[in-house]
């Protein structure tokens, strides 16, 4: 008989449901889910949950919480209540407060008590990467509080910790010998309010300096920005994974430029479709990439220029380009998090 596991989330990225489909196969899951992005109605959820929580986590061997917030609350506090074991697994946005970028959910001080209310209860913290644990930011000038990460925004909490890495589906995210690369086309992947966060700023300035270079958004149309565009910059627009997938084949390059990152998903996505990685000094990013691709050390257009310029004359694209997917293979699998999440959330049971 499966264990009962009571998962609680406020939204179904694409590696929330890749976590669902892991847990499906091991454990007997219940989803509680409000759109907590709807932030007026965050009360209303807040005292709904209070009383779905209550059976739910009677009935529940374990509760697994995505994301700290305001949703961690109660599923934490009635696990402890009650007997039962929690972990909260964190992705970036719950482990930083970056005013001068607008970032951050531990930047709003009512957020912040919430969620060290969540962390201080839960048994276990799963950060997707090292750096939520700790880190300090040298990419971006405009961050003046450098030093980010659970254990330096509450130093008074001492939670216990295992850092479980995103994991990717190498079949999916693949190569197409039907598909060719365009020569110098750089691509990148973000939301409209994601753009100086993901350095799209920067990347229209260098698509500026580049006009016989190809530059590709995808994720946000041009009606989403208030800035010059040039010719050479194209907006996709939200695309499905399977347009998502070929826009990654055609692309030579791939820029993850953020500032902060919690783990790089979309990073790891490219690389396995045979993308070069350009990649900012920050958070986990320089240990995803490896020696596949490029590092930008600073948030600065005369540098970034000169590393552009750079990867446009190297002559071994194909085998920075193979690397960068087998570095994915070796490292950040779905296989190899399913295996250490689980295993993880055994010995809690």
């Amino acid at each position: 008989m499966k264990k009962r596991l009571l998962y609680v989330t406020p939204s179904f990225q694409s590696f929330v449901k890749a976590d669902l489909q892991i847990l499906e196969k091991h454990f007997q899951v219940r989803v509680n889910q409000y759109p907590w992005k709807n932030k007026q109605y965050a009360p209303l959820y807040f005292f709904l949950q209070f009383f779905a929580m209550i059976p739910a986590t009677i009935w529940a061997d374990l509760i697994v919480v995505n994301f700290g917030g305001y949703w961690a609350y109660w599923p934490t506090f009635f696990a402890k209540l009650l007997g039962k074991k929690s972990v909260v697994i964190i992705h970036g946005t719950d482990s930083a407060a970056i005013p001068e970028i607008n970032y951050g959910s531990l930047r709003i001080p009512i957020l912040k008590k919430i969620c060290g209310a969540a962390y201080s209860k839960t048994d276990l913290i799963l950060p997707v990467s090292d750096s939520l644990i700790e880190t300090a930011l040298t990419f971006d000038p405009k961050i003046r509080n450098q030093s980010q990460g659970i254990k330096i925004l509450y130093p008074n909490l001492n939670p216990n910790f295992k850092v479980i890495y995103n994991g990717l589906d190498e079949e999916f995210w693949s190569i197409s010998p039907d598909i060719q690369k365009e020569e110098n086309s750089f691509l990148t992947v973000m939301s409209p309010s994601q753009l100086t966060l993901k350095g799209g700023d920067l990347i229209v300035e260098l698509a500026k300096e580049f006009p016989t270079c190809k530059f590709y958004f995808a994720g946000v149309g041009p009606e989403d920005l208030e800035i010059e565009i040039p010719e050479n910059v194209q907006f996709l627009g939200r695309l499905s994974p399977e347009t998502l997938r070929e826009t990654y084949q055609k692309a030579q390059f791939y820029f993850q430029l953020s500032s902060f990152e919690g783990f790089g998903c979309a990073l790891a996505e490219a690389m396995l479709c045979d993308c070069i990685p350009i990649g900012s000094n920050t958070n986990h990013i320089p240990q995803i990439i490896g020696e596949s691709g490029f590092i930008l050390t600073k948030k600065d257009l005369t540098l970034a220029i000169d590393l552009v310029q750079n990867t446009l004359y190297i002559e071994n694209k194909e085998f920075l380009a193979q690397a960068a997917r087998e570095q994915i293979i070796q490292n950040f699998t779905l296989k190899k998090r399913e295996k250490e999440l689980i295993s993880t959330l055994n010995t809690l049971l």
